[in-house]
């Protein structure tokens, strides 16, 4: 499980950016990868998804990391929402 956790801690440090930070630990049948919003305030959560072996072990797995970790970021922004119409209560 090791090779897979440096394999996604490699190709997850050729991706910088000023409000967010990336991580990996180890997971039962993969590897969770973790989305940390740098600044101290506000507080918001880790956002945390799961790659399974079979798609860090795939040829495509950087293209493959890559369209799943903007996809997360994009949910990652939308849950920091405080308020929004659906959450509005009537």
């Amino acid at each position: 499980m090791s090779a897979l956790l440096e394999k996604v801690s490699a190709e997850l440090a050729r991706y910088e950016h000023p409000l967010f930070e990336f991580g990996a630990r180890p997971a039962s049948g993969g590897v969770e990868i973790l989305i940390r919003f740098k600044p101290s305030e506000p507080q918001v959560h880790t956002y945390v998804y799961m790659m399974h072996a079979r798609e860090i072990e795939n040829r495509q797995f950087p293209w493959m990391l890559q369209k799943q970790l903007y996809d997360c970021l994009h949910d990652f922004v939308i849950e920091m929402f405080t308020n929004n119409p659906q959450r509005q209560d009537g």
